[in-house]
């Protein structure tokens, strides 16, 4: 995307680890650590649970900030969150952060409705984020 640089795109995609910052119903900052995905197109995904406040956050208010560190290095990615719940983008989206991150992934005989199935009884969607702007210390 426009709004990272190559090099920043490259420190996303060489760390998983990042907080996420929300906006609570007061105005508030609500901050979470969470493991996340660069896609191809250079917009971040990360699966969470349902009834956390950073799903409910990113609902009302989709307007996010994530912080990535590295020692000294940081990247702070502010962009416009959407917010996933539904078959079949959840389902092969949940399929790639879990493949990356080593978590367990479902049989690839298992079909986008029968995960999707899972992924409810799990509470589980994703936040994808588009950013916007970029800043590094680099």
């Amino acid at each position: 995307m426009a709004a990272l640089t190559p090099e920043q795109t490259e420190f996303l995609k060489a760390h998983r680890l990042a907080v996420l910052g929300t906006g609570k119903k007061d105005g508030s900052p609500q901050l979470s650590t969470i493991m996340y995905l660069v896609e191809d197109d250079g917009r971040i995904v990360l699966g969470v649970s349902n009834d956390r406040a950073k799903w409910f956050n990113a609902k009302r208010q989709p307007k996010v900030a994530l912080l990535v560190l590295d020692g000294r290095t940081q990247l702070i990615v502010y962009g416009t969150a959407e917010c996933i719940a539904g078959e079949p983008e959840r389902a092969a989206i949940t399929r790639r952060i879990r493949k990356v991150v080593g978590t367990n992934v479902p049989a690839d005989d298992l079909s986008d409705e029968d995960y999707g199935k899972q992924l409810d009884e799990q509470k589980r969607v994703i936040i994808r984020i588009t950013p916007t702007s970029a800043f590094s210390n680099e």
